[in-house]
């Protein structure tokens, strides 16, 4: 397509829109059509291109067609059609949100500037769209003296007003506040009005007389220069009035003047007459042409004093400068078709700094939006931990202040978080653990496969800030770590069923009849050491003759004669009792006993799997072995002090760590058992290669008089440099 949209796409954006528009109405109750028309004219005001203009039809006709990204596309262009789709989008997203809130509220504030910024990331054409659009919807109301929703009023006057303000288009922005507060503060906009009006005529012929004698002295002095009076608006006044505390006859701007002039070099010779024909207000000057507003509004501001001793307020800018402040971005925003590598509604060569200056000025709208609204203190502090950076197609991607490439990696998709290898920062290669700024553009380098590394979740090297991103990293490492488990168990499940010769049997099959879900579940346990292989091999064994629990409980053991392991049967004296060898408990724990067939009673940690699983099946078939059981009461007081008790009372408990594997680990831990005078009895050590480094899983036998005690060791453990986790078995 040709670069310069011709008139004759505006014409046929007419033909194409008239028949749905015509006698189609808009929610306010203004008709389709001429809303339509009144759009384009306010944008071709502002300086607006022609696609713009016919875009203002073609949006309105989105309502009226099934398809209308592909109906718009195959009349006109790809391009006019996703402007026109994506500033109907915008506007289901405000009309939601003014329905769900009822009032515009500070947050519903925040997402309607989120939704804005989001639709900018495409094309500002959006935005400009939908403040003509406003703005139109506002002169409706006031011409037809319609009733108009406080939600909608509000919104204009703090949303679409400032957004207005900080793009620089002040005809809007005046206009819109002007309107806006008529519809919020009828009554105080008809007193500002009529003091206004009370001596117009006067103040009018002063002004004017004003305006030709400014206009002749400054020709005598060389200057050749064009003098205007400045409009009034209502809604600047009262916001003075309030904002100072002033009567209606100490605001300064009730007589102003605006002179425009060829150079800046003018600018400063017409304030300087200025100055020397009236008594300067010396707080009331602002020079905008050396310090810009942040916008980039330039222009000199002076308030100065007849002899009578009226304040009269005159603005000295260059013509350019004038452009600018009237029309805004729109002065100077390049309307064309973007290539092959470009974006909607803007070149792809000279403009990309043009919007990143743009989306500059949103972001400090934003801020602005927040930081006056009286009751959004605590938004504002949410949004200032906020910071929008750029991918390099020019989209905006919002994270946390402090946020660095990962961060944005992952933000943008998991799978280029994990794969990162490195970054660059507006064209420069960074470190990955490099803070963003706003509007930086943020290139990644990425791997082809590959994980994220163990280093990015140690909090001292500053890799991640976003929880998103640490929850992607530790997932990923849950996830492998799950996997070598699974891989673990399904061996050692796969050599027992070939000593049992059971290598027929289903994995599957096996794992349900032993009361797991899958395969995979019971692998997990296995790999964990928490569910024993002993429970497998009895799963294989012909089933013991049936005794009844009568006879079960009252079965003495032959060799021994009184309760071993420091360990009561509630209810019964001198049964044998013996602690399970899978979990191994220790006094402290809380414990439950299981009748077996010709072993006396088992002693189990209640926490322990293979206990629940005995538990699952006594209450399924009723059998009553599961009893209460107790320890000794010199045991349980002796872990309830976590004292060492008697040397000759220990207890054998499996502790497994998990640690980064490093030279000197192994005795670093033995040293803290050896600290406490736990004797390890046993210890077993493997380790695990991957990309974030070598895993080292050790094992160890202990013996200790009581579980309190042992805890108190394992929290020393953890303190020990790469020590991940420390637990019982």
């Amino acid at each position: 397509m040709a670069d310069i949209i011709t008139q004759t796409t505006l014409e046929s954006a007419k033909v194409f829109a008239e028949p749905f528009l015509r006698h189609a109405t808009l929610e306010t109750g203004e008709n389709a059509w001429l809303h339509a028309q009144a759009v384009s004219q306010i944008l071709l005001n502002i300086g607006s291109s022609e696609a713009m203009q016919a875009a203002s039809y073609l949006v309105y006709t989105c309502e009226h067609l099934n398809k209308p990204l592909d109906v718009i596309g195959q009349a006109f262009d790809d391009n006019l059609a996703s402007l026109a789709v994506e500033t109907t989008k915008l506007m289901h997203m405000q009309k939601q949100t003014r329905a769900a809130t009822g009032k515009i509220t500070t947050t519903a504030h925040t997402e309607t500037v989120r939704k804005m910024l989001l639709a900018f990331s495409r094309d500002l054409r959006v935005v400009m769209l939908r403040l003509a659009s406003r703005l139109q919807s506002l002169r409706y109301f006031a011409a037809s003296k319609s009733e108009v929703s406080a939600s909608l009023a509000r919104e204009s006057l703090q949303v679409f007003a400032p957004l207005a303000n900080r793009l620089g288009i002040w005809q809007i922005k005046w206009e819109m506040e002007d309107l806006s507060f008529r519809f919020l503060e009828p009554q105080t906009y008809k007193e500002t009005a009529r003091l206004l009006d009370e001596k117009r005529t006067l103040r009018e012929d002063y002004v004017e007389q004003l305006r030709e004698q400014l206009q002749t002295d400054l020709a005598k002095q060389g200057i050749k220069a064009e003098v205007q009076g400045r409009p009034k608006h209502i809604y600047s006044i009262v916001k003075k009035m309030r904002g100072k505390g002033l009567g209606f006859d100490q605001v300064f701007d009730i007589r102003a003047l605006r002179v425009i002039v060829a150079e800046i070099d003018d600018c400063y010779g017409a304030l300087g007459w200025v100055h020397a024909q009236f008594s300067p207000i010396s707080d009331e000057f602002d020079d905008y042409i050396a310090k810009p507003k942040a916008n980039g509004y330039q222009s000199l501001h002076t308030v100065v004093r007849d002899a009578s001793g009226q304040a009269i307020e005159v603005q000295i800018r260059t013509q350019n400068m004038h452009d600018k402040a009237e029309h805004g971005v729109a002065a100077h925003w390049v309307y064309k078709e973007a290539g092959a590598k470009g974006y909607a509604g803007v070149a792809a060569t000279g403009s990309y700094d043009a919007k990143i200056a743009v989306l500059r000025q949103l972001l400090a709208w934003e801020r602005d939006l927040t930081a006056t609204d009286s009751t959004a203190s605590d938004s504002a502090a949410l949004l200032s931990d906020r910071i929008y950076v750029l991918t390099p197609e020019a989209a905006v991607v919002e994270l946390p202040q402090g946020a660095t490439a990962i961060d944005f990696a992952y933000t943008v998709h998991t799978d280029l978080g994990h794969r990162c290898r490195g970054a660059k920062l507006d064209g420069v290669i960074v470190s990955l653990n490099t803070p963003l700024k706003n509007g930086q553009t943020v290139e990644i380098n990425a791997a082809k496969e590959g994980g994220p590394s163990r280093d990015w979740l140690n909090a001292e090297l500053g890799y991640l800030t976003s929880s998103r991103a640490k929850t992607k990293v530790r997932a990923w490492f849950n996830a492998k770590a799950m996997m070598e488990t699974i891989a673990r168990g399904r061996e050692a499940v796969e050599k027992l069923l070939q000593r049992e010769g059971k290598t027929a049997i289903k994995l599957v099959d096996l794992a349900v009849q032993l009361g797991f879900k899958s395969a995979d579940e019971l692998f997990e346990v296995v790999g964990k050491d928490e569910y024993s292989l002993r429970t497998i091999e009895a799963f294989f064994k012909p089933p013991a003759p049936e005794l009844s629990t009568e006879e079960l409980l009252h079965k003495r053991a032959k060799v021994e004669k009184t309760p071993t392991g420091g360990v009561l049967v509630v209810g019964v004296d001198s049964l044998l009792t013996q602690l399970a060898k899978c979990c191994k408990p220790a006094p402290g724990d809380a414990i439950g006993g299981y009748v077996t067939r010709g072993k006396g009673v088992s002693i189990h940690r209640q926490s322990c799997s293979n206990f629940q699983a005995l538990v699952a099946r006594n209450d399924v078939n009723h059998e009553g072995r599961v009893i209460d059981v107790a320890w000794a009461k010199d045991k349980l007081a002796s872990a309830n002090t976590a004292t060492s008790g008697s040397v000759n009372e220990v207890y054998p408990v499996d502790v497994v760590i998990e640690a980064a594997d490093s030279q000197g680990l192994l005795k670093a831990i033995l040293e803290v058992f050896s600290k406490d005078k736990l004797n390890v009895i046993a210890a077993n050590t493997q380790s695990h290669r991957s990309s974030g480094g070598d895993t080292a899983v050790m094992t160890f036998t202990v013996e200790v008089t009581n579980s309190a005690r042992l805890n108190k060791v394992l929290s020393l453990v953890l303190e020990v440099q790469g020590v991940r986790s420390a637990r019982r078995r």
